[in-house]
């Protein structure tokens, strides 16, 4: 006897002119026959979810770069007790546009501390990084600064203390040297000014360089505003993190959302296909 039944061939029905008796039975039992499943699907081990791909594409438009100019050996004696000081430059390229983080290195040897001025300058933008360190009106120094002989420092606005009081917080010191990682002084006016002027004086920090373009030339300056002891400049460095702009993370952030949805319609017309 010959039936004549539908049979469910992975996801396509077909009618079947004659079934062996093998075939009949998984039919009979609504079951599809081995040797005509569908074969499982296996996404690609090497292959990103749509939400991965997405998420890379927002995650790279946001993703900040830290850079250095590099260590900028200098070995150059700082004019003792002369306003006209020492300046160099460093010239940043290749970076984002939009300066997010600042930090400077200082190797300094000898002298006195509490003489030496020091500012970084960009844009039109100057930053105090050391202004008579120590000097005061008031406790915690003196009016003619700290007497320690040099610095090897970082300074960055993310630290917690302020450089111009170091001897406040239990520094550190090697070969003389202050050590370790301290705000920039950053006070905003004439190192030759009064001790009380320093207590008033308002502060500028590397937040201020915040959103503006690093690329271009840096400049260092440093003096020694009193006579007595020789400071030596052994080496800097600028250290510079930046992110794209703000309108440039928007743009990237659509295109990765639009990269999911087109993705994501592709994969369902893609499936209803597959059912008929």
């Amino acid at each position: 006897m010959t039936n004549i039944i539908p049979v469910r061939v992975g996801n396509l029905f077909s009618r079947a002119a004659t079934i062996p008796p093998n075939l009949l039975e998984y039919s009979l039992a609504g079951r599809t026959p081995p040797s005509c499943a569908t074969p499982a699907y296996t996404k690609p081990a090497n292959r990103l979810s749509l939400r991965q791909m997405a998420m890379l594409v927002v995650c790279l438009a946001m993703l900040a770069w830290s850079a250095h100019a590099g260590v900028i050996n200098v070995n150059a004696n700082i004019p003792d007790g002369s306003a006209v000081g020492w300046s160099g430059t460093a010239t940043a390229s290749g970076y984002l546009p939009s300066i997010s983080a600042v930090s400077v290195n200082l190797n300094i040897s000898g002298g006195y501390n509490g003489d030496l001025y020091a500012y970084i300058s960009y844009g039109g933008v100057l930053v105090p990084l050391l202004n008579r360190v120590g000097v005061t009106a008031t406790g915690g120094g003196n009016s003619f600064g700290y007497g320690d002989a040099g610095f090897n420092v970082t300074l960055s606005s993310a630290s917690a203390n302020d450089v111009h009081f170091y001897q406040n917080y239990g520094p550190s010191f090697s070969g003389g040297q202050l050590t370790g990682t301290w705000q920039p002084d950053g006070r905003a006016i004439d190192p030759q000014s009064s001790p009380s002027a320093f207590d008033l004086a308002s502060r500028v920090s590397f937040g201020s360089y915040n959103g503006m373009n690093p690329n271009g030339t840096w400049t260092l300056f440093i003096a020694d505003m009193s006579a007595g002891g020789q400071s030596q400049l052994v080496s800097w460095e600028l250290d510079i993190t930046a992110v794209p702009e703000p309108v440039n993370v928007a743009l990237s952030i659509f295109a990765g959302v639009f990269l999911a949805v087109t993705l994501v319609s592709r994969v369902r017309v893609r499936k209803l296909l597959m059912s008929f």
